[in-house]
């Protein structure tokens, strides 16, 4: 199965790197640095699940690939629109397009470009960055990838993209209700970025008092209650369901928007807790939590450069 992997980081490199130890033929597309290193030293994991590939395929020029059976659309969501359409000469009639990008807008801002067929739905649990040029980190064992296509069918892309999953080893499995699925992934990173990065500290301190527990659970609270006014099936008790999750990261756990605030980047703001207020108006489903995450915020919301 042939493979490209938009955007190398934290998500695309680890689940990519895992893809090539099971003998799929992947295309990193990459840029700066760390497309440099990739190129010289290869891509390596560090962490539970260590691994070093010495050669991969990367390149900045999605052009030079080809047609591709599936790509993985890993790229930060202010850069989609640009991203996307660099990809439009690799894709096919056939080929599968899967968005793990955060959020629950990511597929109707790609939809536009490459239509209904081509999109399938996708979400990841994993706690990976770039560590350094070349280098990816994973933060605890978790590592689970869920996908399928939008009217639930098994298809045959679906089916051989799990297979190749499989082989390296990456806990995959197809939904048979991706937009619940995604809709499960976007309450649990809701409340885990927006406690984290805006109180700037990791998941163990903040589960561990009381106060900052209840602020959590709110978070993910309310995101259940636009998600069920938007018709998508999660129990109403779905949160609580979640306690056990939140509670099994290891202490040192942070999320990527958490990452991005302390390295000055722009955050994903807008699409995660900003998204919750959004959605949340179009359905008349009060959300003054997140409000108070995008509003304390949004003053870093386009990085260091932009707010000074």
């Amino acid at each position: 199965m042939r493979i490209a992997v938009m955007g190398s980081g934290g998500v695309g490199g680890f689940f990519g790197g895992l893809l090539v130890k099971g003998g799929a033929d992947v295309h990193f597309i990459a840029r700066g640095a760390h497309l440099a290193a990739m190129r010289q030293n290869g891509l390596t994991i560090e962490g539970p699940m260590p691994l070093h590939l010495p050669n991969v395929s990367a390149t900045d020029d999605p052009k030079t690939i080809g047609l591709v059976d599936l790509v993985m659309f890993c790229v930060k969501l202010w850069d989609t629109d640009a991203a996307a359409r660099q990809l439009l000469p690799i894709v096919g009639p056939q080929t599968g397009i899967i968005s793990f990008q955060n959020g629950v807008q990511k597929d109707d801002m790609l939809r536009p470009i490459f239509g209904d067929a081509a999109l399938m739905g996708g979400v990841t649990y994993v706690g990976t960055a770039i560590s350094r040029p070349g280098v990816i980190a994973q933060t605890g064992p978790l590592q689970r990838m869920v996908f399928g296509e939008y009217d639930g069918r098994r298809s045959a892309r679906a089916e051989e993209f799990l297979a190749a999953c499989k082989r390296g080893g990456i806990n995959a499995e197809i939904s048979d209700d991706v937009r619940r699925s995604i809709w499960e992934k976007f309450v649990v990173l809701v409340a885990m970025s927006g406690a984290t990065t805006s109180m700037r500290h990791t998941i163990g301190p903040i589960r561990s008092n009381p106060l900052t527990r209840e602020f959590l659970l709110d978070l993910a609270r309310e995101a259940v209650a636009v998600g069920r006014a938007h018709g998508v099936a999660l129990p109403a008790d779905y949160a609580e369901q979640r306690i056990p999750f939140f509670d099994g990261w290891p202490p040192e756990m942070t999320t990527s928007m958490h990452h991005d605030l302390n390295a000055g980047k722009p955050l994903e703001l807008r699409w995660l807790a900003g998204g919750v207020v959004t959605l949340g108006a179009q359905v008349n489903v009060p959300t003054p939590m997140n409000r108070a995450v995008r509003d304390i915020l949004t003053l870093h919301a386009d990085g260091k450069l932009a707010a000074h």
